[in-house]
């Protein structure tokens, strides 16, 4: 399981961690451990983290923030067990526990969000702007939410409403050095009579970001066109009336995303260091999503309703300003939920969930053909509380629809591939025990299966894919892609200490993946869509020190993760993420009334060496880097002023992060970064018929 890692490396570094205390990760409240006793909202309904025995872990937007991350999924790596596949900074998409793309699900107000996520640069999209924190699920959970969760699920939660009876106005920006980039927003929200809104707009701006190490020049470090903006509207309207709760959200963004294009990028003219210009090749990404939660609270139970509209519309220029690629896909759907009480120790939740989507070609260069998309989706869900002992079990049924349509350049009677029309239905099952012997200690084993039918990439991929410079052919044969994941996690937590531990083993049958083949398109190797079975394994843990007394303040912890991925025939699966150590030291203390929660920190993370790439992969090198970071907030007569500096790669290493698909070009990972991060809210009262008498 651990071949191709340096022991002695290994406990060294702990030897070390735990000579310093249990050398800590960015704060205290990130914790794995602390989140047990908090509420939290993933999966099906709100609980404690103490009461599931799914493996949750969850990050907020200011932490993200706090520790430099461009994005929602950057700053997901920060968490144990979960990394980014990248094509430099802009896009990027969560890896949890070795799986990524139509493995993982993702939900926005509710609602699974499709972004065409079935290719490697194709990035999340979504940023932290207007988002209260992301929660993870870690394994499969298709019984409540059908296909595609199977590696796991996030849960993009938007901020709160504002309290009763006022109006906060508010301004956040972070600033990068190392981009010299910027991403600002202004909110608006307020909260009155069991009605409350928001409005909130933001952008990005980030330039060429440069490599770590020493160069010649700032210019020869820079890695050309990898700079990015973007731009983000989100509107919310919510009331209460009567049993019926209902909150309604419009989200709307524009991203521009540079990528490479080695032999195009060589042939642009130098322009400024920190250019915005993207008039060499670039994506466009347009999202709009508009949804509706409601809540109805009937006399013994609980009746759950969202639906929403999505569009996704991509478009690639490769230089020039000529579009080529150009897809709209537009999803249709809904989640119901029933949520009833038994008895004192039984709850039930019956769910049913669809989406229609449709995707529709308007560039000159097609990869994948038109299609409509249908899938649906119902399952049962029990609970049981027996005493110190939580039982979970549940089963569904879901049916997913594929009609290809016929396309010009990709599946015309002179291709190879032709339309086509596919049908899958599957079952899923879970099986849950959690167990509560004290306070303090907590034992989770869960097992669930997932399902995945083949997208439609997989199925009907017939083109170049010129941003990683492959041919891509797909399988309309391909058979549905099911797993079996096994979780145990241990949990100790008391005021001074904390300890958590898990391990995984995560079966797929039919794992479908892309292997190369000896055939080329014009010079460009060939590679088709391949399954066999597979197997994903590993473990997880983190450890906290949390001192009272003369030295509250102090936190201190360190974490691990490990996992190995490998194919029936014994090959190395793709992007498997190196094993992982690492920890930050933190004092937090009050200086005066006007200065709270002043804090200092220091971490660093050290990356093993990943000698174990899939075939034509590349090994790893080993690295570390070095981070810290300084803050406070300031508390004036009107307002909070919320400020922090954070230092990123310190030492400025030069290194290759083994899921960085830019090491394919020679090019390494960020270097030295420096983050300015402040928070300005203000807080107004509404006015009332008496206040506004006494303002006249």
């Amino acid at each position: 399981m651990f071949s191709g890692i340096n022991f002695n490396k290994v406990v060294s570094y702990f030897i070390v961690l735990f000579g310093t205390l249990l050398t800590l990760k960015a704060s205290a409240q990130d914790s794995t451990v602390h989140e047990l006793h908090e509420v939290i909202v993933t999966g099906f309904k709100e609980e404690k983290g103490l009461e599931t025995s799914t493996n949750i872990t969850s990050i907020s937007s200011a932490d993200m923030r706090l520790k430099g991350a461009y994005n929602i999924s950057a700053g997901l790596a920060t968490l144990p067990g979960i990394s980014q596949l990248t094509t430099g900074l802009a896009i990027s998409k969560p890896v949890i526990r070795g799986l990524y793309g139509n493995r993982l699900l993702t939900l926005i107000s509710g609602l699974r969000f499709d972004n065409q996520q079935w290719q490697d640069e194709h990035g999340l999209g979504l940023s932290d702007i207007g988002v209260d924190r992301v929660e993870v699920i870690k394994g499969p959970l298709s019984i409540l939410y059908g296909s595609d969760a199977v590696g796991g699920i996030l849960n993009v939660i938007e901020e709160n409403p504002s309290p009763d009876g006022k109006i906060i106005l508010d301004l956040n920006t972070t600033v990068h050095s190392n981009t010299l980039g910027t991403a600002t927003d202004i909110g608006i929200k307020g909260n009155r009579d069991n009605k409350w809104w928001r409005v909130r707009a933001g952008f990005e701006s980030e330039g060429d970001y440069s490599q770590g190490g020493k160069y010649s020049s700032p210019d020869s470090a820079r890695v050309r066109d990898s700079r990015s903006d973007a731009y983000y509207v989100k509107a919310t309207y919510g009331f209460v009336k009567g049993n019926w709760k209902s909150e309604n959200n419009y989200d709307g963004s524009l991203n521009d995303f540079g990528f490479m294009l080695p032999d195009v990028i060589a042939t642009l003219p130098n322009d400024a260091r920190w250019s915005r210009s993207l008039k060499g090749p670039h994506h466009s990404v347009i999202f709009n999503i508009l949804s509706s939660q409601n809540t109805i609270t009937l006399k013994s139970s609980i009746l759950k309703f969202n639906v929403g509209i999505q569009s996704n519309s991509r478009r690639e220029d490769e230089g020039g300003g000529k579009i080529s690629l150009n897809m709209l896909l537009t999803t249709g759907l809904y989640n119901l939920q029933w949520i009833k009480a038994l008895s004192d120790k039984v709850e039930m939740i019956i769910s049913n969930s669809s989406s229609f989507e449709n995707n529709v070609n308007f560039g000159s260069r097609v990869i994948i053909p038109d299609a409509y998309i249908f899938e649906t989706a119902a399952s049962g869900f029990f609970k049981f509380h027996l005493g110190k002992v939580i039982i979970e079990t549940g089963a569904g049924i879901n049916e997913k629809w594929i009609k290809s349509l016929l396309t010009v350049g990709v599946n015309t009677p002179d291709r190879s591939i032709q339309p086509f029309s596919k049908n899958w239905i599957t079952g899923n099952g879970m099986l849950g025990l959690t167990y509560n012997p004290t306070d303090h200690f907590n034992v989770k084993l869960n097992a669930a299966t997932g399902f995945r039918a083949p997208n439609l990439a997989e199925l009907a991929s017939n083109g170049l894919h010129e941003g990683i410079f492959h041919y891509e052919l797909g399988d309309p044969n391909m058979k549905t892609e099911q797993n079996i994941n096994v979780d145990l996690s241990l949990n100790y937590t008391d005021p001074w200490f904390g300890v958590s531990v898990s391990a995984y083993n995560n079966k797929f049958f039919n794992y479908i993946y892309l292997q190369p083949i000896n055939r080329d398109f014009y010079g460009f190797p060939w590679y088709d869509y391949m399954q066999q079975d597979a197997d994903l394994y590993g473990s997880e843990a983190e450890i906290e020190f949390t001192p009272q007394d003369k030295a509250r303040g102090f936190s201190l912890a360190g974490n691990f993760a490990t996992i190995i991925g490998k194919t029936k025939d014994g090959h190395y699966l793709p992007y498997i993420p190196a094993t992982k150590i690492g920890g930050t030291v933190r004092y937090e203390h009050d200086i005066k009334r006007v200065v709270k929660q002043a804090f200092v920190s220091l971490g660093f993370n050290y990356v093993f060496a990943q000698n174990s790439p899939a075939p034509l992969e590349t090994p790893t090198p080993a690295y570390h880097l070095l981070n810290a970071s300084i803050g406070a907030k300031f508390v004036l007569k009107r307002t909070v002023l919320n400020v922090s500096v954070t230092g990123n790669n310190l030492l400025n290493a030069k290194y290759y992060d083994h899921l960085s698909r830019f090491k394919n070009y020679g090019i390494y990972d960020i270097g030295r970064d420096i983050v300015l991060n402040v928070g300005i809210p203000i807080s107004f009262n509404y006015l009332t018929k008496t206040n506004k008498n006494q303002n006249q």
